[in-house]
């Protein structure tokens, strides 16, 4: 079980390097990522010009259960919403700040990239 654990870590980490790759070719700037926090983690902390910007990078192989997209509940905006604070509490930031999904689908190197930029506010 270990390995299966160990396994689904590498090829989650792979996922997120190659989104802050994809990422970074459109313009954003990657400042941190797997940023843990007291009850959370943030994927990917990036700059988009003067915007600090929250990825939470989400991947499945297909679709057949469901988008990438729709695993983003209430709950997970929550919780994203309060690593976020912490994080910039943490380092003392007030630049505006927004939170995006990268959705990916497929197995490399046939990847599908869906973007969704301010994804979600907090509120």
């Amino acid at each position: 079980m270990a390995n299966n654990a160990q396994t689904a870590r590498k090829r989650g980490a792979a996922i997120e390097q190659l989104a802050a790759q994809w990422l970074q070719q459109r313009g954003l700037t990657l400042v941190t990522q797997n940023h843990h926090v007291k009850g959370g983690e943030l994927d990917l902390v990036m700059r988009d010009g003067d915007t600090l910007v929250f990825v939470e990078v989400k991947h499945r192989v297909t679709t057949r259960y469901g988008h990438p997209l729709e695993t983003i509940t209430p709950t997970k905006r929550k919780r994203l919403i309060r690593a976020a604070q912490l994080y910039l509490g943490n380092f003392g930031l007030t630049s505006p700040c927004r939170f995006d999904i990268l959705a990916i689908t497929g197995a490399p190197p046939t990847l599908e990239f869906h973007w969704e930029k301010a994804a979600f506010d907090a509120y």
